[in-house]
């Protein structure tokens, strides 16, 4: 019986503070350099709100994030936002997208597939024996 593809969801940060791993599993996530931004990014050359993610539904059951320009209410960041070299004001993420927010500021998305493995509990009468025959004694230990 076939089992459906996980996907894990991360999005690498570097900014001035260095270089974080977000793994992204909420429906949600503000970007900027507030304090209380889900994502917080240290640099003067992005706004408070800078951007935001937000998890959509795909046909296959799973999902996909798709990223924001500014916050949800249509106020844009002031520099806006790059993925892959090229302005935008939304773009549904996929693997390795680049999102810049400013100079020394950005981010690398990364859609990672796990095939889901189905598991049964281990028999507790699986026993392995040893027959004493199997073990040289003339080996050092």
């Amino acid at each position: 019986m076939p089992v459906e593809p996980h996907y894990g969801h991360l999005l690498i940060i570097e900014d001035d503070k260095g270089r974080r791993e977000f793994v992204l599993d909420r429906s949600m996530y503000t970007i900027g350099r507030d304090p209380q931004c889900d994502v917080r990014l240290i640099s003067q050359f992005v706004s408070r709100r800078h951007a935001t993610i937000v998890q959509l539904p795909n046909e296959t059951g799973n999902c996909y994030y798709r990223i924001i320009d500014g916050n949800l209410k249509g106020k844009p960041s002031a520099n806006g936002i790059l993925v892959n070299g090229d302005k935008t004001q939304a773009h549904n993420l996929r693997n390795e997208d680049e999102i810049v927010f400013g100079p020394r500021v950005r981010a690398i998305y990364y859609c990672l597939q796990r095939d889901a493995i189905a598991t049964i509990p281990p028999d507790e009468f699986d026993i392995t024996l040893i027959s004493p025959n199997m073990v040289d004694e003339s080996s050092p230990q």
